[in-house]
């Protein structure tokens, strides 16, 4: 399996499990439960969560299926920004805690920019990990400016979670580079696109049909998620709600995308030709 390795020397697979909306409903809490469980044992060790899905409720769900295989995976959360000042960190971070049923956090992520100077957000981080509460921590939707502001500050953020996906390559411009340079891997979230609009455009589908898995035919959500995973430094969080999910982002790993399957992409996604405002959902 593709890994990436973080500034602290953890290794991680590049393919890992999200968990928005995950825990929004009674009737499917066992099968995503299960559905997390499959993706362990198949190795997927990296879960993302935060405080904010469902109020709690995906940080509960979560906690629950890892609670006999916590020292098997690499649990990230993320706090709100307007839980970022000193006092609000430590008492975010020890909720989501409770949420999940551990000790500690293996990464935790400032969810976006907000109006807490960056700096005490950093204290706080550091204080947590001297505590033994975090293990390391990040940012989410930092854009290239914001990425610099928390260089100025520290050399420990490990990660930096944006969208990126066939139908936001904006990142592509200065950001993937600039977080590679530095040391800060790249997190993506939304691999597939939102809605399901992305895996009907006939461009994925095309390609889709020169492309054989252990599962079958290749279909677009495995082409999109191969396109993404093809980069260096990336680690992608696609959505783990059922065990087709699971195996279905598992099969994108056998897929090597050609030239003339990334050709066909490209024109009917475009790189990015100048910079552009940092897409986030």
């Amino acid at each position: 399996m593709k890994t990436v390795t973080l500034r602290n020397g953890v290794t991680v697979p590049a393919l890992g499990m999200g968990t928005w909306s995950i825990g929004d409903s009674a009737s499917r809490r066992s099968s995503e439960i299960e559905s997390l469980r499959k993706g362990l044992e198949a190795g997927l060790r990296v879960i993302d969560t935060a405080e904010m899905y469902g109020n709690g409720r995906s940080e509960d769900l979560v906690g629950e299926a890892i609670t006999d295989v916590r020292e098997d995976v690499y649990l990230v959360s993320k706090i709100v920004p307007s839980n970022a000042s000193y006092d609000g960190v430590h008492k975010a971070c020890r909720r989501s805690l409770k949420h999940l049923g551990t000790e500690w956090l293996d990464l935790y992520l400032l969810h976006w920019h907000g109006g807490t100077q960056l700096e005490e957000t950093i204290r706080a981080f550091e204080d947590l990990k001297d505590d033994g509460l975090i293990r390391g921590w990040g940012v989410s939707n930092f854009d290239v400016d914001d990425m610099e502001e928390i260089e100025s500050l520290s050399e420990n953020c490990l990660v930096n979670q944006v969208l990126y996906n066939l139908e936001h390559r904006g990142t592509e411009f200065d950001l993937l580079d600039h977080d590679l340079k530095s040391g800060t891997v790249t997190m993506a979230y939304s691999p597939l696109g939102q809605g399901g609009e992305l895996l009907e455009h006939p461009a994925l589908k095309e390609v889709a049909s020169r492309h054989e898995t252990s599962l079958g035919p290749a279909d677009p959500a495995q082409i999109a998620l191969a396109w993404v995973l093809r980069r260096p430094n990336v680690l992608a969080i696609p959505k783990a709600a059922s065990e087709k999910h699971v195996a279905g982002n598992l099969a994108s790993l056998e897929i090597s995308l050609t030239d003339a399957d990334l050709k066909t992409l490209d024109g009917a996604f475009p790189s990015p030709k100048r910079k552009l405002s940092l897409a986030m959902i």
